[in-house]
């Protein structure tokens, strides 16, 4: 296991991170959650897919992601672009384009799994209750592995700053601190296949369980209590599987 000790340093408060650039990347993540919002009323109680096709998944995806995830990363971002010359806005925009540019990738796979929850509900509704249960569980035992802990402790540190000046060097810091939150929450972001991939709720819960790993000062020890919490949800849907929405309603009927 990778320990933290001493790196819970690196993550300043909040008030000392308050600047134009973070209230920015606050600001999208706002409206990004007024869309998700919107988007999710029209879409209650549907599993799988949503009934969208790839093209029309990913950019969804993609704002679902920018209302979870912008808010925990605007502490690094703040410090990130304060050490750069030229235009902090500029390079809070290529910084936060390309975050989010690794997140609307991962929609690919994530329309996979969600298409696959579907066709499982539609075709075998009686191996629904075992794809929760493992869907939660591994999310669970990947929140106590190694590799998360190595991967939250890149997202916890300050970003790199590249050799370079311009907003393609950036977009290339967004797109590596990207890769490394991904790999640190891709687990639970799993969870919305079994929960819902539009349960608004439990968008709320995963984004405030981000942000306390990587902005609080004991975000490790948090994360790992977020994993007992997964592996002892995962054993109570054995009694209730009502607890896994998202794999218990009819399939919608794909659109283009």
């Amino acid at each position: 296991m990778v320990r933290f000790s001493g790196r819970a340093s690196l993550v300043r408060p909040w008030p000392e991170q308050a600047t134009a650039e973070a209230g920015l990347l606050l600001l999208v993540a706002a409206a990004a959650w007024a869309g998700t919002v919107l988007l999710a009323r029209g879409m209650a109680g549907m599993t799988g897919t949503m009934g969208l096709g790839l093209a029309a998944f990913v950019p969804v995806w993609t704002l679902m992601m920018a209302a979870m995830m912008l808010p925990s990363v605007a502490p690094a971002a703040s410090r990130y672009v304060r050490s750069r010359s030229g235009r902090r806005a500029a390079g809070t925009a290529g910084l936060a384009a390309g975050y989010l540019a690794v997140w609307a990738a991962a929609g690919v796979p994530a329309f996979g799994l969600a298409w696959l929850a579907g066709w499982v509900t539609g075709r075998h509704p009686g191996a629904v209750h075992v794809v929760a249960i493992a869907v939660i569980a591994a999310c669970g035992v990947y929140q106590l592995s190694a590799p998360k802990d190595r991967c939250l402790m890149h997202c916890r540190a300050p970003l790199a700053r590249p050799q370079r000046d311009g907003w393609a060097a950036d977009w290339g810091v967004g797109v590596r601190h990207g890769a490394y939150c991904l790999g640190c929450c891709w687990a639970l972001m799993v969870i919305l296949i079994a929960v819902g991939v539009m349960n608004v709720a439990a968008m709320v819960g995963l984004a405030v369980v981000v942000l306390i790993e990587k902005t609080w000062r004991w975000g490790p020890a948090a994360g790992r209590m977020a994993g007992v919490a997964a592996l002892a949800l995962a054993v109570a849907i054995i009694w209730l599987p009502w607890l896994a929405p998202g794999l218990h309603a009819a399939p919608p009927i794909m659109m283009g």
